[in-house]
């Protein structure tokens, strides 16, 4: 087992203080937005097994079943399919949406024959992998999933009062659901560029009204108003009134799968998801928004966001349950003086101490992890936990 070295990754979007509280420093005063754990080649956490700091992507590289045990490696391939994150949001994130696996392996390929750089700005498939993922809240987090009934988005957007939504209003109550969804998210974000800033405008300083009364939507046209103040004549902003705000408690969670928009908005959460660049956006963004793209990978159904609440097994063990294999997300609630409790063997593990201080013990010794802290624990290597706090588990469904 690992004590691992991880990178913070400064993003604009990011909270300043969230990060640097939990890890117990001081906050520098620039945005901290990300904290990553794993082996992504972006920014592999690093170990030190006694001949100094190592990319942890170096030490599965050079033994992939021993690392992750013979299964993962069968299943996902000679790398870790997972990254574990510490996500600090303190203004809104991209309004985006993720491929499915073969969606992802079909626009990646397409974008490689057409000799695409992998890098350019325009670039829609950084790999051939899926994205799913999973946000649990460790402070109360808001953010957008999915999106609303059309009748539902018709009766906000009608609210507004602003002339130029009047279309799309008729558009929700007239049409079947996929068509009306699909028909009003196209012209929004193929409008005319001046006209939708004027309508952003315009539905912002209504949403800044609405937010400040009492009503079933008081808190999503604050959340609304909110987005504009950031992204000002941003279509995503109209693009976000179609989709279910949505405030989880600490403890309570979000699984993102295929052809969602969704978008986080502030609050401080764990983030686990397949090891996958692949994003789409929708908007609240000044980076590309291929329309024609999206709209082959939105899903155009709406449903009420289902909030995971962690399902405790015997062993104590809280699982998050989802429908993919890549990763799987489960928490301890440790109580001082209660029995060690043994972590399976099966795949590959990291351990992130959320509250307070826990130990983590193996055949080698132990591991004390305090607040913000996180380990790597190989398959195959027995460990157990003990202290008094809560820790987050990261490992792969087979």
């Amino acid at each position: 087992m690992d004590r691992l070295a991880n990178t913070v990754r400064p993003y604009a979007w990011g909270s300043t203080t969230a990060i640097p509280e939990l890890l117990g420093v001081q906050p520098t005063g620039e945005p901290q937005a990300e904290l990553w754990m794993g082996a992504h080649p972006g920014a592999p956490s690093r170990v030190d097994r006694g001949a100094g700091s190592v990319a942890l992507s170096e030490v599965i590289a050079a033994d992939p079943e021993g690392e992750l045990g013979a299964d993962a490696v069968r299943l996902f391939g000679p790398r870790l399919p997972f990254l574990l994150k510490v996500l600090a949001a303190g203004s809104p994130l991209s309004l985006q949406v993720h491929p499915d696996l073969a969606q992802a392996k079909e626009g990646f390929a397409d974008e490689e024959e057409r000799g695409v750089p992998i890098d350019a700005a325009h670039r829609n498939y950084k790999d051939a992998n899926h994205k799913p993922e999973l946000i649990c809240a460790l402070t109360p987090f808001n953010g957008l999933c999915g999106f609303r009934d059309p009748n539902e988005a018709a009766e906000l957007l009608a609210a507004l009062e602003v002339d130029s939504l009047k279309p799309y209003v008729d558009i929700l109550h007239a049409h079947p659901e996929s068509h009306a969804l699909r028909e009003v998210l196209t012209a929004v974000l193929t409008a005319d560029p001046e006209a939708m800033a004027e309508t952003v405008r315009q539905a912002s300083v209504a949403a800044e009204r609405l937010g400040a009364l009492d009503g079933p939507y008081a808190p999503a046209y604050a959340a609304y108003a909110s987005i504009a103040r950031h992204y000002p004549g941003d279509p995503g902003v109209i693009a976000a009134m179609l989709l279910n705000f949505v405030t989880l408690q600490p403890g309570e969670a979000l699984y993102l799968g295929a052809g969602v928009p969704h978008a986080y908005l502030d609050g401080l959460g764990v983030e686990i998801m397949a090891n996958s660049d692949n994003v789409l956006r929708c908007g609240l963004t000044p980076k590309h928004v291929d329309v024609p793209e999206l709209l082959r990978i939105v899903r155009f159904e709406s449903a009420a966001p289902a909030v995971l609440r962690p399902e405790a097994d015997p062993s104590g063990e809280e699982l998050y349950t989802t429908p993919i294999d890549e990763f799987r997300l489960s928490r301890h609630v440790l109580a001082d003086g209660a029995d060690p409790r043994p972590l399976p063997t099966t795949g590959p593990q990291i351990l992130l101490c959320a509250s307070g201080e826990v130990s983590l013990r193996g055949a080698d010794g132990e591991l004390p992890l305090t607040r913000g802290q996180s380990a790597f624990v190989p398959a195959g290597e027995r460990a157990s936990l003990s202290g008094d706090g809560t820790v987050f588990r990261a490992t792969v469904t087979a």
